[in-house]
């Protein structure tokens, strides 16, 4: 166990996934590695290559000498670049090498969290080499979010539902309500002194209410709103499917229920998804 208690909880998030991810794909024939996921342009052994690639660089390895394609479309800006040399480079790799190289990085990675000593407030760059620092805190808590993330594209990918209410399930929970003030009163530009209120049910439940300032500054608490201007009720993995990215409001319509402002609802649906 790591010497700062209040890292463990997405050391133990991160454990859950990455472990069920190992199992997932361990009895993969060749064909089913290249089953696409909702993951734009990724099928599951990219997914793998993408865990497998941070992963090794939050172990300190070097980043893969390599140069992309051309006509990869889903590559549109620089992050997606960087995340997807990792990826790419594994694209030839046959199932053994990638189930035995995630082995290998799961208990690399395992015995350094194990002894990580670092103060849970010591500055991480993120990704590794670009974008803003962040706590080591925070950093572990993106690892085990974006893992379970992942665990799910995987699972969808093959049919195999499950951990919907796992330790990761409930960081991605943590992570994606801390992200709603943004949705709805910045990016949907809810008016100033406005309510909204996301009802989740199923495996993770939860009712948020989202409050707008006079300011335009949002904020989030669990407490019921009256007269809320939009109301959206939905289970929870609908809610992770559009707060993630991997499908568009239409086409989960028959999962969502919105009440109130049309114009404002539709506009903080459009904005919804927020991981890269």
């Amino acid at each position: 166990m790591t010497v700062h208690p209040s890292l463990q909880p997405a050391i133990d998030a991160w454990t859950h996934s990455i472990e069920a991810v190992a199992e997932l794909v361990k009895p993969l024939a060749e064909r089913d590695w290249n089953r696409p996921t909702d993951c734009p342009g990724w099928s599951v052994r990219d997914v793998v290559s993408h865990i497998i690639g941070v992963e090794s660089e939050m172990l300190g390895e070097p980043r893969p000498i390599h140069t992309l394609p051309r006509d990869l479309y889903h590559v549109t800006d620089e992050f997606s670049r960087y995340i997807e040399v990792q990826v790419d480079v594994r694209r030839c790799h046959t199932a053994l090498e990638m189930t035995s190289e995630l082995e290998l990085t799961v208990i690399r990675r395992s015995r350094q969290l194990r002894g990580e000593t670092r103060s849970p407030r010591a500055p991480v760059r993120w990704p590794l080499g670009s974008g803003p620092e962040q706590t080591l805190e925070q950093a572990l808590t993106t690892r085990a979010f974006d893992v379970w993330v992942h665990e799910q594209d995987l699972r969808r990918a093959l049919g195999v539902p499950g951990n919907l209410d796992s330790p990761g399930a409930l960081i991605a929970r943590d992570v994606l309500v801390a992200a709603l003030p943004r949705v709805v009163a910045g990016r949907a530009g809810a008016p100033a002194g406005s309510a909204v209120v996301v009802d989740v049910h199923g495996p993770v439940e939860f009712l948020r209410t989202v409050r707008v300032d006079a300011a335009g500054r949002g904020s989030v608490d669990s407490s019921v709103s009256l007269g809320p201007a939009v109301t959206l009720t939905t289970d929870w993995e609908t809610y992770t499917l559009l707060a993630c990215g991997r499908v568009r409001p239409e086409a989960v319509d028959g999962r969502l229920s919105v009440e109130g402002d049309p114009e404002l609802a539709a506009a903080i649906l459009r904005e919804f998804a927020v991981t890269p």
